[in-house]
């Protein structure tokens, strides 16, 4: 696990976490209490979208489990959640979502989302320099 990701988990106040997908392509892992926020914007969600609320919740639930840094600084990923999305034995790629989880991408995952990316780069250069970027 890189370095900012291991030192973020290890500042974490009770340091449990939960491992999970919500989409079935990317794995997310949560610091409990995001987790714990989620589920009530789930429960927010149930009252005007019950099917999709208990779609997420379902799949979260099956694919998901509780879990801690190890001393090495690895997160175990349970077993359906790797074989799912083609983790186990591969090279995966990691980033930080804005909410305080951390994405957990499969090599094709991570080129599929570098290809869209890719389509898009000329645009937002245009409109990041618009906007100041320099």
């Amino acid at each position: 696990m890189p370095v900012t990701f291991k030192e973020y988990l290890e500042s974490l106040e009770d340091g449990r976490l939960f491992v999970t997908t919500t989409d079935k392509r990317i794995a997310k892992l949560y610091p409990i209490s995001v987790w714990k926020e989620n589920l009530k914007h789930l429960a927010e969600l149930a009252l005007e979208h019950p099917l999709l609320a208990k779609s997420m919740s379902i799949t979260a639930r099956h694919y998901g489990e509780d879990g801690r840094l190890d001393t090495g600084g690895r997160v175990m990923l349970p077993t359906n959640l790797r074989r799912l999305l083609n983790l186990e034995g591969q090279e995966v790629w990691m980033d930080a979502a804005p909410e305080g989880c951390i994405n957990i991408y499969s090599k094709a995952e991570y080129e599929a989302q570098l290809r869209n990316a890719e389509g898009l780069l000329e645009e937002a250069n245009v409109a990041a320099t618009r906007k100041g970027f320099v």
